[in-house]
């Protein structure tokens, strides 16, 4: 299949990552002062500075986690006992040691359903509050709606014009319906590839080249912005993504330059027992990593933890993964909470559906959206609550039943930000931001 460069080698491709696709209309000559309006609607009190997203990519079993049926016959708990929490009758998978003993400081979701199926449609849904718009494949990569990470940047940048760091950063890749659409590629994850838990972890897009100094650096800088003469429509009604891309240029020197970030990303900083801490694998370093940004005002972190789309020997990849997940997630958050930061930082880990309750032929578990946990930490939620539940086998949420709407709207108000606004897209379109602006109360505190 060919592949479609435009003049300044950016692919088609990577306009869709961006969001580039959405801004290449022309715009409504009102459209800024109808954005104004929005903006002066859309805060609200605030329990939470900050998130960071666990994203477990591939959709994780709610029975091996966070809502075990051990009253079920054997071929639906698994082979996984459950172990009790420190709520009275609430039970972990006995493979959730270290979360269990934290209920104080943590709530679950063990009621959200939807009807997206497959990876790409679910990814979306649970990633945006928005179902997409059409029937998409089950490894689709789409974008109908912003991204919560991006949203957030998007406000962020609006209160802070003069941030130092990007709003957004995605470790160590961007998630399938992670990106920006049409609030621009500005407001994109800044994606972090490299391995923290690696000898020598350097940033490559944070770091002056090898042999130049910031002088040097500054002045080539300086030549690369008098040679580049391509014309550009500022005015962000254009959707010219010449400008989009400019800002890209721009926030990477920032980034290089920024004191802020060279601290950030300086993990070697951290002692050897708090980076035992938070075990010694790729996981866990990026997670201590995603503190590290938080701690230096970074509004939105996603940590992409795939791998979880066990359809096969689930019992056999889980033995040995669980206990570390479980370690590292407990670390970041006693971490948070041992520094003051939990209060104001929401930490949330989830993917994009759970599993079916029947262990199939394969020693797995089949996708299945009718039931999935989420585990949701600080950002001045009440700890120790499970808010509703699945029915005694786990086919289904049946009480007090929640949607992705809800969840993504409890994160927007935790933010500070009002889910029930419209954004409008370059083109003048309206858009709701959550289509049900409704939080899940419970977690409100």
């Amino acid at each position: 299949m060919a592949t479609h460069t435009n003049c300044e080698s950016i692919t088609r491709r990577d306009c869709l990552q961006f969001g580039l696709g959405g801004m290449l209309g022309g715009g409504l000559a009102n459209l800024l002062h109808a954005q104004a309006i929005a903006r002066d609607s859309s805060q609200r009190d605030a329990t939470a500075k900050r998130c960071i997203l666990i994203w477990m990519d591939g959709g994780p079993t709610h029975y091996e986690m966070f809502d075990p049926k051990p009253g079920a016959p054997q071929e639906i708990r698994g082979e996984f006992g459950a172990i009790q929490t420190t709520i009275a009758g609430v039970h972990f998978s006995e493979k959730m040691e270290q979360l269990s003993k934290l209920t104080d400081k943590c709530s679950v979701i063990r009621s959200i359903r939807h009807n997206q199926g497959n990876h790409g449609a679910g990814n979306h849904y649970m990633m945006t509050g928005a179902p997409p718009r059409i029937p998409v494949g089950c490894g689709a990569f789409v974008s109908f709606h912003p991204s919560m990470g991006s949203v957030v940047s998007y406000q962020h940048d609006q209160r802070h014009p003069q941030s130092p760091m990007p709003g957004y950063f995605s470790l160590p890749r961007m998630s399938r319906s992670g990106g920006p659409n049409f609030l621009g590629a500005k407001y994109a994850p800044f994606v972090v590839p490299d391995d923290p838990n690696s000898s020598g972890f350097t940033v490559r897009d944070v770091t002056v080249p090898s042999g130049i100094d910031d002088k040097q650096f500054q002045s080539r800088s300086g030549l690369r912005s008098r040679l580049d003469n391509l014309p550009r429509l500022n005015d962000k009604t254009s959707g010219d993504p010449a400008a989009a891309i400019q800002q890209y240029y721009e926030q990477g020197y920032d980034l290089v330059m920024s004191a802020e970030a060279q601290i950030a990303f300086d993990i070697s900083r951290e002692s050897d027992k708090i980076r035992d801490r938070y075990q010694r694998d790729s996981f866990g370093q990026r997670c201590l990593l995603a503190r590290r940004l938080v701690e230096a005002d970074v509004p939105f972190v996603t940590v992409y933890d795939g791998g979880w789309d066990h359809h096969r020997d689930i019992f056999t990849a889980l033995k040995p993964r669980l206990p570390s997940w479980d370690q590292t997630v407990a670390a970041l958050i006693e971490d948070l909470g041992e520094r003051g930061m939990l209060e104001e930082t929401l930490v949330l880990a989830l993917g994009e559906f759970g599993r079916t309750p029947k262990v199939n032929s394969r020693g797995g578990r089949d996708h299945w959206s009718n039931a999935m946990s989420v585990l949701i930490a600080g950002g001045g939620t009440p700890g120790g609550l499970v808010v509703g539940a699945t029915d005694r086998n786990g086919y289904s949420a049946v009480d007090n039943v929640k949607s992705p709407e809800n969840f993504v709207s409890t994160v927007y108000a935790k933010l500070g930000i009002n889910p029930d606004q419209m954004l409008y897209t370059p083109t003048g379109r309206p858009t709701h931001l959550v289509s049900d602006p409704t939080p899940i109360q419970e977690l409100m505190g």
